[in-house]
C-alpha cells in the first residue's frame, strides 16, 4: 500500500520535473510515450480490468452501464482538463497568472478514481478470483503510473507557462500527484468494508474501465492523425501492447 502510494506520487513529480530538461517545442519523444502508454492502457483494460469487473460483478449485465458512465464522465471531465490526460499542452493559449483550478480539480477527480480501484484484499471474491485480482493490483498500478507520465509533463508545462514560476507550478502539480494515492487509501481504509462488497468494487472498476477506454482510444487515434504511417509510433504502440501481455504471462 505504502509502496504503491509512493510510486504513484513520485511518478507524477518526476515526470513534471522533466519539463526543466526537455524542450517543450519538441514533443516527438512525448508522442512516443503517449503511443506506448495508450497501447499499454488499452491492452490492460481489455485483458485485466474488464475481466476483473465481470468476474466479480453480482450482475454482469449491469457492468455495461458503469462502463458507459465512466466513458462519458471522462468526456465531461476533459471539457475542464483540456485533454491533459492524453498529453495536450495547448501552447497557443494566452499566458496568464491565474491558476487553472477547474483544470486541476478535473484531473484530481480522474486520478482519484484511478487510484480507487487499487484494492488489496477482496475476501468476498473467493480464493480463485481473489488471487487474480490481487495479481492485477501491480499490473494496474504500472498502467496508471505509465499513463501519468505524459499527463504530468503536460500539466507542468501549462502551469509553468501560466505562472512563470517553476516552484509555484511544482506546488500545484503536487495536488495532482496526491490524488491517486488518496483514492487508493480511501478505498482500502475509509471505504474498506463497502469496497469488500462486490457491488461497490464493480461500480468503481466499471467507471474506471470506461475512463481508461476513452483515454487510451483517444491517445491511439490522436497519435496517428489521418492514419499516416509512422514507424516509431507503431513500434511504441506495439511495445506497449507487448509489455502489457508479457506482464500477463509472468
Amino acid at each position: 500500500m505504502l509502496l504503491a502510494s509512493i510510486i504513484l506520487f513520485l511518478t507524477v513529480l518526476f515526470s513534471g520535473g522533466l519539463v526543466q530538461f526537455f524542450p517543450q517545442h519538441n514533443q516527438k519523444w512525448l508522442k512516443l510515450i503517449l503511443a506506448f502508454s495508450g497501447a499499454y492502457l488499452f491492452t490492460l483494460t481489455v485483458i485485466h480490468v474488464l475481466p476483473d469487473v465481470l468476474l466479480t460483478a453480482p450482475d454482469p449485465h449491469a457492468v455495461g452501464y458503469y462502463i458507459l458512465a465512466g466513458f462519458f464522465l471522462q468526456l465531461v471531465l476533459e471539457i475542464f482538463s483540456q485533454g491533459i490526460e492524453h498529453g495536450h499542452m495547448h501552447h497557443h493559449e494566452k499566458q496568464t497568472d491565474t491558476i487553472p483550478y477547474l483544470l486541476l480539480f478535473s484531473l484530481m477527480i480522474h486520478s482519484f478514481l484511478e487510484g480507487s480501484i487499487l484494492v488489496q484484499g477482496g475476501e468476498h471474491l473467493g480464493h480463485k478470483h481473489h488471487d487474480e485480482v490481487f495479481g492485477n493490483f501491480y499490473r494496474i498500478l504500472a498502467g496508471i503510473a505509465i499513463h501519468h507520465i505524459p499527463a504530468a509533463f503536460a500539466l507542468m508545462s501549462i502551469l509553468v507557462s501560466r505562472l512563470h514560476n517553476y516552484k509555484k507550478a511544482f506546488f500545484y502539480l503536487s495536488f495532482f500527484a496526491i490524488a491517486s494515492p488518496l483514492g487508493l487509501w480511501f478505498s482500502n481504509y475509509v471505504l474498506h468494508d463497502q469496497v469488500q462488497t462486490s457491488t461497490v468494487y464493480t461500480i468503481l472498476t466499471g467507471l474506471v474501465a470506461g475512463n481508461f477506454l476513452h483515454i487510451s482510444t483517444t491517445i491511439l487515434f490522436e497519435t496517428s492523425p489521418e492514419h499516416h504511417f509512422n514507424r516509431r509510433k507503431l513500434l511504441a504502440t506495439l511495445a506497449g501492447v507487448l509489455l502489457s501481455l508479457v506482464s500477463d504471462w509472468m
